[in-house]
Order: structure tokens, then sequence, then C-alpha cells
């Protein structure tokens, strides 16, 4: 067991440098100028710009030889240092990165569990209903069909345009700051609704129909038909078909948690939802380097992270795993 713990570390160790670097090279291989783009918002005129463009290509690093700059990235990186965004200019990476953090948690880590364990739960009935399998199923398969945006969309048309029951834009009321209030919590779960709604339904469909389809697999497999021949009830075979068919929906859970702070990309562009997803496109349009690399750095982090887990889990909740594991050692 130590032995395989040991070089899994190694294989996430090795992983994650070679991620990292791509996520630093591959902004600074992208076109256009995130430099020029920043000093057009200081002066329009040509004397004032190249001597800002000469301070800022200095102060961001930029002028050094591309091998430097990847060593002073480790280096800042190893101090908790991830610079200073370019579109953003002057607050660093790190206080970005914190203060959207905490809205893509509020929205996805509710939206992920709760779609995980409902879909679980109707997928399983669908599995043993036929009535369920033909009435549910197809409209699972919609949901889980339909794309984050255009649900995002058609439900803000509807709950927001339509029957304006719920705001469509931004994660409070830009009239209000955030401060520990009920007035505040409501007034954000009101912005938070529409969000979470759009993550749930989507992902629910996904969920049940993984779960629904497992079930059904584990049915027809050998052990399921040997109990059945020696009289356990279908309530039994389904508690064992369930506790094998949810493993795989363990592994999915967990990755799905590991994209936490990027899963929501396209439903917060449409809310305009200051997560971390929609952060990262900003970044993106304004070519701001260091504020894509410190959005894909923490993914990157959560992915390795969530993958780590993953092995963890299975081996408290899969016997095979763990038997494997120690007669590996």
């Amino acid at each position: 067991m130590g032995k395989y713990l040991s070089k899994k570390i190694t294989i996430y160790i090795l992983t994650f440098f070679i991620a990292v670097t791509l996520d630093w090279a591959i902004p600074r291989f992208m076109p256009g100028n995130p430099i020029s783009i920043l000093v057009s918002r200081f002066s329009a005129l040509p004397n004032a710009r190249k001597v800002l463009t000469s301070y800022f290509t200095q102060s961001f690093g930029l002028d050094k030889p591309i091998l430097v700059q990847y060593l002073n990235f480790w280096k800042a990186f190893f101090h908790g240092d991830l610079g200073v965004s370019v579109y953003l200019y002057p607050k660093p990476v790190v206080d970005i990165i914190k203060e959207s953090l905490p809205y893509d948690i509020a929205l996805l880590l509710p939206s992920i569990i709760l779609s995980w364990i409902f879909g679980n739960w109707i997928g399983a009935l669908a599995a043993k209903n036929r009535i369920l399998d033909k009435t549910l199923v197809p409209i699972l398969y919609v949901f889980t069909a339909m794309p984050y945006f255009w649900f995002a969309i058609i439900i803000a048309w509807i709950l927001g345009v339509v029957i304006p029951i719920f705001p469509i834009s931004g994660a409070y009321s830009y009239s209000m700051t955030p401060e520990l209030s009920w007035t505040f919590f409501f007034d954000f779960l009101h912005h938070w609704f529409l969000p979470f709604l759009t993550l749930f339904v989507v992902m629910l469909g996904g969920w049940a129909i993984g779960m629904r389809n497992m079930i059904i697999y584990e049915i027809e497999a050998n052990y399921s038909r040997y109990l059945e021949s020696l009289g356990a009830s279908d309530k039994m075979i389904l508690r064992y078909a369930f506790r094998n068919a949810v493993l795989p929906q363990v592994t999915g859970l967990a990755l799905q948690l590991g994209t936490i702070v990027a899963g929501a990309l396209t439903t917060e562009m449409v809310f305009s939802y200051p997560g971390i997803g929609y952060l990262l496109l900003q970044g993106i349009l304004h070519q701001d380097y260091f504020l894509i690399q410190g959005c894909f750095l923490f993914i990157v982090l959560s992915v390795l992270a969530a993958n780590f887990l993953v092995d963890l889990v299975y081996v408290l909740i899969d016997p095979r795993v763990r038997y494997s594991y120690t007669e590996g050692a």
C-alpha cells in the first residue's frame, strides 16, 4: 500500500509540473500583446505610450528571455505570488481569485452534490420501474443533451423577462455591497437561484442516465443472476447492484468537483455571475497572461486533488480495490 501511494504521489507531482508548464506557456504563445491593451487605458499620445510600454514591459518581466521568465514564474509560485493582473491592474491575481472563488463554490457545490444525489436516486428507480423508465428517461435525455448556456438563456428569458421573478445579472444587486446581513443574504439567494437551477437540471439528467444504465448492467451481471437463483428479493439485488453501480458515479462526482472553478463558464457568462469561469473568460479576452495562468493553475490543482481523492475513496468503499492494494504492497 505504501509503495502504491508513493508511486501515485510521484505521478501526480510529474503531472502537476507538466500541466503548470503548459499553463504558463500557452498564454504566451497566443497572438496579441497584453501590454499594448494595458497602455491604451492610460494614454493615446504616441510618446507617452512608448514610455508606458517600456515601463510595463519591465514591470511584468516580459523584457527578459523566455527561459528567465519561466524560472521567475516558478520562483514566484513557490512564494505564493501569481503576478499582477493586466486586466484588473494593479490587483494581484491571488487576490482576484480569492474574491471570485466563494461565488463559484456557493453556486457549483450545491448544484453538483444535489444533482448527484437526486440523479442517482432517480436513475436507480427508473432502472427497476418500467413506467418510470418509459416516461421519465426520455425527459432526462433531453435534460442531459441541453447545453448549459442554451438552457440558461431559456430560463433567464422565461423567469427573468416574461415572468420577471428573478434577476438575470450579477451575484447581488448593484446597489448593494457584500456584508453579513439577512438583507444581503436574501438578495444573494435571489440572484443565485437561476444559475443554480440551470446547472442542477442539466447535471441531474446526466447523473440519472448514468446510474440507470449502470444499474441495468449490474442487474444482468452473473452475481445478480446467482442471487436471483438463490431466491433473493429484488430489493436485495438492487441494493448490491446500486453499491457497484455507484462507484463510477463517485469518480464522476470527484472529477466534477475538481473542475468546480471552471465548470460554470457558460452559465456565468449568461448571468454575468462573478465566478472564476467568468474571470477566466475576461482574462482571455484581454490577453492577461497572469490572470489566465492563475485561473488554470487553480483548475489543475483542483483536478489533481480530486483524482487523488478518488484513489483514496475507492480504497474505502470498494473492498476489491483495497484487497488489490494490500496484495501489491
